[in-house]
């Protein structure tokens, strides 16, 4: 598979994100680690996820515990995979959603992250959603913290816009090596803060690139997106495949992070990285929606 640039790691073009597998309608633990499996033979060594993914408010962690088992029960080799999680957004088991961006817990939830994960060092951990009640710079001063501490590798922000990204690269003085934003063909918002990473020379990394779970699962990204389906006919491939190829093609900094839940999704969308997308076809695309 191509790789991208990840400050100074060369990952997957197209990662693996575990969502999916621990919040509402996840598979068995077999399926996800099947699903993990396939992603990792298809070529994938970019992994993302955070503490917050998962059902019950007894079980935080669950999948970064779950990652955490299927490297060690691989087969292969997983020296250069390359496991990013979060903290900062929480879940308390009532399918809401809440934030901390206070220093203390984010410190202690980067070294409880660790340990579900195995590993002295976070490769990559990301603040996951800014905090109203709490300074961003605060939030981001715990990173950088952790950052100079050796609790984790790589520092990233998700859910930030221009200003955050500047704030956040300051803070951290020039070690901001990516930014995790909701990005897809039907929600471009994040468009400002993509072009703002490529001119950075920072890693950009779509969540939901597919437009969210329940879009992936019904099998369409939607008639207003037609475009993606006659480009996707015209290669013999899924309008996923396109979909992913479009964001490869809007900037070398991008790599997108879809969630998958079954193996034959993860090798459909990992095939993405291999598609090549005429200029004409990405303009086309890029005004689709």
């Amino acid at each position: 598979m191509q790789t991208r640039t990840l400050g100074d790691r060369q990952v997957s073009a197209v990662g693996l994100g575990g969502m999916p597998m621990s919040i509402e309608g996840r598979p068995d633990e077999a399926r996800s680690v099947a699903t993990i499996h396939a992603a990792l033979d298809a070529g994938v060594t970019f992994v993302d996820t955070a503490d917050s993914y998962h059902l019950h408010a007894d079980e935080v962690g669950h999948n970064e515990e779950l990652i955490a088992r299927a490297l060690r029960s691989y087969g292969g080799d997983t020296s250069d995979v390359l496991v990013a999680t979060k903290g900062g957004h929480l879940r308390p088991g009532d399918g809401s959603w809440t934030k901390n961006g206070r220093p203390e817990y984010l410190k202690e939830a980067a070294k409880a992250s660790a340990k579900r994960l195995g590993v002295e060092a976070i490769g990559l951990y990301q603040f996951h959603r800014p905090d109203p009640e709490v300074p961003y710079a605060d939030s981001v001063g715990a990173i950088r913290d952790l950052l100079d501490e050796g609790v984790i590798e790589r520092a990233g922000i998700s859910n930030a816009d221009p200003d955050q990204i500047r704030q956040a690269q300051e803070i951290l003085g020039g070690r901001l090596v990516s930014v995790q934003n909701q990005f897809s063909p039907r929600f471009r918002s994040s468009l400002p803060e993509l072009e703002l990473c490529a001119e950075l020379g920072i890693a950009f990394l779509p969540w939901s690139p597919l437009g969210g779970i329940s879009l992936a699962r019904s099998g369409e990204l939607g008639p207003e997106f037609a475009p993606f389906l006659e480009v996707a006919q015209a290669h013999g491939v899924s309008p996923f495949q396109v979909a992913l190829a479009w964001e490869l093609a809007l900037a070398p900094v991008v790599i997108p992070i879809p969630g998958a839940s079954r193996p034959e999704s993860i090798q459909d969308s990992a095939r993405a990285a291999e598609l090549e997308l005429t200029p004409e076809e990405v303009e086309r695309l890029s005004a689709a929606g």
